[in-house]
């Protein structure tokens, strides 16, 4: 998990946010990921607070040992959440945008894929913390890259040649 906090604004930079981590902004930094197949990209904005932040989660429940928390839908949303708070967030101004949840895996025992696993956990948890969805590029069957405008909160995804804004 890396923190970027109100330090003097130098231009916009660029921060990447690997698998199963998240990093949260309240400089406008950019927040990118990729490799997004069937796990979960969250983007969370507080526009009051000029707070954002992004999470990469890979699976959709954590155990409840686990010490990873980004690594899961439900305590990876959370952690950001809880990050974003420690930046002057309210949780009641934070809007999501989600990407990702691919069907990458023929062999996926589960009736619903990860990825679907991924969006459902994902959105329940989101619906538990009473943030709203605003936006949303989910399942199909390709990856996708993500840019987090953490000064907008415009979610830019690509995905085979194709790029949209959320």
């Amino acid at each position: 998990m890396k923190t970027y906090g109100r330090e003097a604004d130098s231009g916009k930079t660029r921060r990447r946010v690997g698998i199963a981590d998240f990093a949260v902004t309240g400089d406008g930094a950019v927040l990118t990921t990729s490799g997004l197949g069937s796990c979960l990209g969250v983007g969370l904005f507080d526009e009051s607070a000029g707070v954002a932040g992004l999470a990469h989660t890979m699976l959709p429940t954590a155990p409840s040992d686990a010490d990873e928390v980004a690594k899961f839908a439900d305590t990876g949303i959370a952690a950001v959440v809880d990050e974003m708070r420690r930046e002057g967030s309210s949780v009641d101004d934070i809007t999501a945008k989600l990407a990702g949840g691919s069907a990458m895996f023929e062999f996926d025992s589960q009736e619903q894929s990860i990825g679907e696993r991924n969006v459902a956990v994902g959105r329940a948890t989101l619906e538990r913390l009473g943030i709203p969805v605003v936006a949303a590029d989910v399942g199909g069957d390709s990856g996708r890259s993500l840019r987090f405008r953490g000064d907008t909160g415009v979610l830019v995804v690509k995905s085979a040649g194709d790029e949209r804004q959320l």
